[in-house]
């Protein structure tokens, strides 16, 4: 029985995404593989709320995060982290042989715009890292006063991970002064894993050329120089497959559903599972920064959620368990890309007739 994913990713993918992915093969260094690809990054940066180059990579978010902090840290990078995502740019650092530093919250609280504010101040970092929605906690950061502080030192390259968020809520791009802004096909734009997908500034791109040693397949500098010499075709071969679904699905998001209403159902969503979670649980997040495409949600009744889960695998859904230490203590239902109302609504009445919620 196939079960239906309320998970932070891989989501439900459409079937008619899924065919997509079957299209027959086309060269790589085709015209129509040049075309492809300026339509997929033509209608990102209408997601993106952006005028910088898009840039596409055959990994997953992780591998865009990890070229944008060794491509672009030319002197020291900032990492704020509200999870084990946010922990994950740091770690990447620390392997990439990068000058950073590590500045982590309390788990369930936002980042403190205060605090970043002190920490670029000090003049010793040209890279700030910040995870928007961090799937761990089910917390959502405040992008835009994050960057209205941001913008007070020029010489700091902002990279955002919006893995989870991007195509769900809202993310202003440019008004919000992102350098390099990632996402990637599994969450809330609805694809299978594969491919990820990132904005790359003018800003971005000169202090990339001040890093000599930036790798070589992540190389975020190589990938823009290459795609602007060669008509939007890339270094190395790209899964054409993910870019024939990843077309058709930015499509039917802007055209067919249409961008706003899209984020509207996902806070409709969001707020169905929050009033659940308040009413039978508690919410772990700090509400006044709660994910609009997942809902951490506490532990209060001490259920087993592994036991949860396989009943709900009998009756075709799926959530998630806690991340991390907070495995039991947690549980995680996301909502986000293709789901419905309908379908959310469909899952929690099930959770209350196993757990004889009332």
């Amino acid at each position: 029985m196939h079960k239906k994913l309320f998970i932070p990713g891989p989501v439900e993918v459409r079937k008619e995404v899924l065919e997509k992915m079957a299209t027959s093969m086309i060269g790589h260094r085709s015209k129509e593989a040049s075309e492809l690809q300026k339509s997929i990054s033509n209608n990102m940066k209408k997601i993106f709320y952006t005028e910088s180059e898009i840039l596409l990579s055959t990994t997953s978010g992780s591998g865009l995060m990890e070229g944008a902090i060794r491509s672009c840290t030319a002197k020291r990078a900032a990492v704020f982290s509200v999870g084990a995502f946010g922990k994950r740019w740091h770690e990447m650092a620390v392997s990439n042989n990068v000058p950073a530093d590590i500045y982590e919250v309390d788990k369930g609280k936002a980042v403190n715009v205060q605090e970043i504010d002190k920490v670029l101040a000090t003049g010793n970092y040209d890279f700030l890292a910040v995870t928007h929605n961090e799937t761990s906690t089910g917390i959502m950061n405040p992008i835009e006063e994050i960057g209205e502080v941001v913008k007070k030192y020029p010489e700091v390259i902002f990279a955002v991970d919006t893995v989870s968020s991007a195509a769900g809520s809202k993310v202003e791009v440019d008004k919000c002064g992102i350098d390099i802004c990632i996402t990637s096909t599994q969450k809330a734009i609805g694809l299978p894993p594969g491919m990820s997908i990132c904005t790359f500034s003018d800003k971005a791109i000169k202090n990339a050329e001040k890093v000599k040693f930036r790798g070589t397949y992540l190389d975020l500098l190589a990938l823009y120089k290459y795609i602007k010499k060669k008509d939007y075709q890339y270094p190395s071969t790209p899964s054409i497959s993910h870019m024939y679904a990843l077309d058709y699905q930015l499509d039917y998001i802007l055209n067919t559903e249409g961008l706003e209403n899209r984020f509207a159902r996902h806070i409709e969503m969001a707020n169905i599972v929050r009033e659940w979670g308040k009413t039978y649980f508690e919410l772990f997040p700090d509400e006044r920064y709660i994910s609009n495409t997942l809902t951490t949600i506490k532990n209060t009744k001490n259920i087993s959620v592994s036991d949860l889960n396989k009943k709900l695998g009998l009756r075709g859904f799926q959530i998630s368990n806690g991340y991390g230490d907070l495995k039991e203590k947690t549980f995680r239902i996301a909502h986000m890309a293709d789901c419905t109302v309908a379908e959310v609504e469909e899952l929690l009445s099930n959770i209350n007739d196993i757990l004889q919620l009332k």
